[in-house]
Parts: structure tokens; sequence; C-alpha cells
């Protein structure tokens, strides 16, 4: 069923566009996505992922066969792609998806020469955001313009950051990447929440790195802190976000909370 069959009837809603960035990789930006907008979906929330990331792990996470894929957000905001025909459905009700292939790792070459090409993301999620509660942006590890096309999309940021040593390294240079297009392209663009991910109970070093975080974010830190935990590193090569793999797991107990702390924040 495509999406336009799909979205007939939903109410327009004041939508929270979230880009879910740190140009560190590693720290659990696709694992949040997944898994927070799974968790958003259960509680009746409608959500769109948008997997801006090359890698594609936000799309091969839930499930969805790259290779069969009729169009994807290169398409949208390299050939001016409709989204509404992009977006597909994922295996968790409420939950849809612009997926993403290998082919977007030319798409920052590409956009140097469009006239808008920082705001194509936003020109396209403009189309449909009003029809869902959150649109989750996955970004790639880096600062480049597929990044800056994101901090324009989006109204407010969610910021991974993994409980280890130099944890904050690379924080400042975001923060003013961030300053910069607020300055410039989005005076509205807010920090959300910092979310600590990998946490180990057991180390002092992740105790450190959570106390650190907090005297830098203060109350911006979310109280939700993800866990290291094995099923959240097998849910993926499932296809499914770690409610539907292991639901009674630390990783997907942790993620419930994070989505109701979400939709509290508003």
């Amino acid at each position: 069923m495509s999406y336009r069959d799909v979205k007939r009837g939903l109410p327009q809603r004041e939508s929270k566009v979230i880009a879910v960035i740190n140009q560190k990789g590693g720290v659990g930006k696709s694992t949040s996505v997944i898994n927070l907008s799974a968790c958003l979906g259960e509680n009746k929330k409608k959500v769109l992922v948008i997997d801006f990331d090359p890698q594609g792990n936000s799309t091969s996470g839930y499930g969805i066969e790259k290779d069969e894929l009729e169009h994807d957000v290169y398409d949208v905001i390299l050939d001016g792609f409709p989204i509404e025909d992009a977006i597909i459905e994922t295996c968790e009700p409420n939950v849809f998806i612009v997926p993403a292939t290998i082919q977007l790792a030319t798409a920052e070459i590409e956009l140097v020469s469009l006239e808008k090409r920082e705001s194509v993301l936003k020109e396209a999620v403009n189309r449909v955001k009003d029809e869902f509660d959150y649109v989750l942006i996955d970004c790639p590890p880096s600062l480049g313009l597929l990044t800056i096309n994101a901090l324009i999309a989006a109204n407010s940021l969610i910021i991974p950051i993994q409980c280890e040593y130099y944890a904050l390294e690379g924080v400042a240079k975001l923060l003013e990447s961030m300053e910069m297009v607020k300055r410039h392209k989005n005076p509205n663009l807010e920090i959300f929440g910092v979310l600590m991910t990998m946490y180990d109970s057991r180390t002092t070093l992740s105790k450190q790195v959570v106390d650190e975080v907090r005297r830098y974010f203060g109350k911006t830190m979310f109280k939700t802190i993800v866990p290291r935990n094995v099923k959240l590193s097998e849910a993926p090569s499932h296809g499914l976000p770690v409610i539907k793999y292991a639901r009674v797991s630390k990783g997907s107990l942790a993620y419930m909370k994070l989505a109701k702390e979400v939709v509290t924040r508003g």
C-alpha cells in the first residue's frame, strides 16, 4: 500500500521535526531513530523517519530490502521526486520511512550545484510534516551539506552521546554549526534533548561521563540513559526494532521510557 493511500483521513498535526545528530560515528544515532520511532508509534503517535545517512542503517534496521526499493531519499532531494511517493510503511504501526541507499553518498557533491542546496530537505519535509506528530531525521556522521540540510529542515535536535572517553569531543563544533544555522537560516532551531547511550553501570568511566555531560547540558539531558545491551545490537540484523525483537530487554525498556519522556517534553 502506498503512503498516498494510507494518509487519507489522517488529521493535520503540529509536527516536531527532530534531527538526530552527532558528527561522531558509532554513538547510537540510527539505533535511537529506529527504536524511538517504534516506541512513539506504540504510543499512538504518527512518525516519519527520514533516513538521511548514506549507510542506510535506519532503512535496514526496519527490515527494508534496499535492492527492492523503487525510490529513496536521493530521488527526493536530487531529482525532485515527490516525497509522498517515496514514503513507505515499516513493520511498526504508525511509523513510516523515507529510505536511503548508498546512492545518497554522492549527494554531498551533487548538491553543490543546486541553487537551494541547503534547503532541499526542508522543502520536501514541509510537504508532509503536518500529517505526522514527529519527523525523525537520521543524520550522517559529518557536518557536510546533508547535515546542514537536516539542521535547516528541523526545529529541534536530539544529540546522542556515547558514554566513553572523549564523549564531548566534537560536540562544541556541532553546537557551533547549530548556532550558525540558527543565526542565518533557522532561528527556531533548539536542542530538544541530549541522550546518553551505551552506558555501562559497572564502570566508573560511564558514571563520570554522564556527570560531565549533565554539568555541560543541565536539564537538556534526558533522564533516560540507554544501556549497553546485546539485544539492542542484535535487533538490526533481524530487521526489527528492539521492542519487537526483545521486548523485555533493558534496551527495549530504555527506549520505551525515552519515548514517554519525549512525549512529555512536547
